[in-house]
């Protein structure tokens, strides 16, 4: 086999690879084209081509040189992104290249182990992932939901929540700035730049690959969630809600309109993504809708002499950072451009 060094955004290599294995959206050429388009950033592929010019194997990458130490991320602001290879030999040759270089490299993993089997990487955390078969009757979908959830998805409707597709980017606008809110409100966090949500859109929503569900209340939007498609699959990738409504448990609505959205569509499963262990009412929300529960492994490959000073000084500043911003006195729209200017530096 020979080495190719890859843009997995338009070699149609890598859509021939990864449409042939366990592949997520986070593969698709349409996010990684979203990723290098928000970012400016240089997303590669690494392929393994063979004798018939076919891609076997892959990995694709961003490589980062900023404030921080220079990094390898497979890929930044995916929930995973798991290599495509099958077995430690393979995963060798892949990977030994960019081992090579020096640097620190970040993987995120569901459906493979191989980087903690070799190569120097180690696990450094876990993260829950769950998944809804929509490859059921609608009565057993529904019957095969937590009782709460039920309850909720009906207390929804009787209070007038409906749900529809948005239609334009002020819908798009109306969700990102109850984002941002629940981001900084609840959890104490920056939102992703907004550009980063009209690629979404421009990328996902309007060719039809998924869709920005709202819940809506007397004409008012209050909560929402942008589904992306890829495959057989339906993923949950970003939520929205008016804290002023939760009473009225939109969420639920919605959700339970996603499932119903991806299997129309002959979706096989809803990919809820990515949830840290630790946010346990997250975690029970997931299991309410849930047919499957796995674990996301992060794994790394530390160089000698890694993290710098100045590394580990600029990632002890964000954090601060962001404590500052996201404070209730601080404005919402400085908060937004603080996420504009800061997010890139998160992985």
């Amino acid at each position: 086999m020979r080495r190719a060094t890859i843009d997995p955004v338009v070699d149609p290599r890598w859509s021939d690879l990864i449409r042939e294995r366990e592949s997520s959206v986070f593969h698709s050429p349409a996010w990684l084209g979203v990723i290098k388009d928000t970012y400016g950033f240089d997303v590669q592929a690494d392929v393994l081509i063979d004798d018939g010019g076919e891609p076997t194997a892959g990995i694709v990458y961003v490589k980062l040189d900023d404030v921080m130490d220079p990094r390898i991320v497979s890929v930044p602001f995916s929930d995973f992104c798991d290599p495509m290879a099958n077995d430690t030999e393979v995963w060798d040759t892949l990977i030994g290249p960019l081992v090579a270089q020096g640097h620190r490299i970040s993987l995120r993993c569901l459906n493979t182990r191989l980087p903690g089997e070799g190569a120097g990487f180690e696990a450094t955390n876990q993260a829950k992932w769950h998944g809804v078969d929509l490859q059921r009757e609608p009565d057993d979908i529904w019957d095969s939901l937590h009782p709460s959830a039920r309850r909720s998805i009906r207390k929804a409707r009787a209070g007038g929540v409906t749900v529809r597709e948005a239609e334009s980017r002020e819908d798009l606008r109306a969700f990102f700035e109850l984002h941002l809110r629940l981001r900084k409100y609840k959890y104490q966090l920056l939102a992703q730049p907004y550009r980063f949500f009209e690629h979404i859109w421009d990328a996902f929503i309007a060719p039809g690959d998924g869709a920005l569900m709202l819940a809506v209340v007397d004409d008012e939007i209050i909560g929402g969630v942008m589904f992306l498609e890829w495959n057989d699959a339906l993923c949950y990738k970003f939520n929205a809600s008016s804290a002023e409504h939760l009473a009225l448990r939109p969420n639920d609505l919605v959700v339970w309109e996603g499932i119903e959205f991806g299997r129309r569509k002959g979706l096989r499963y809803l990919d809820f993504g990515l949830s840290d262990s630790e946010q346990e009412g997250l975690v029970r929300y997931k299991r309410k809708f849930a047919t499957e529960e796995r674990e996301i492994y992060f794994f790394e490959h530390p160089p000698q002499g890694s993290p710098s000073e100045a590394d580990q000084a600029m990632r002890a500043l964000l954090p601060q950072l962001t404590e500052i911003f996201v404070d209730e006195r601080v404005p919402d729209e400085i908060t937004e451009r603080a996420g504009d200017l800061l997010y890139q530096f998160f992985s």
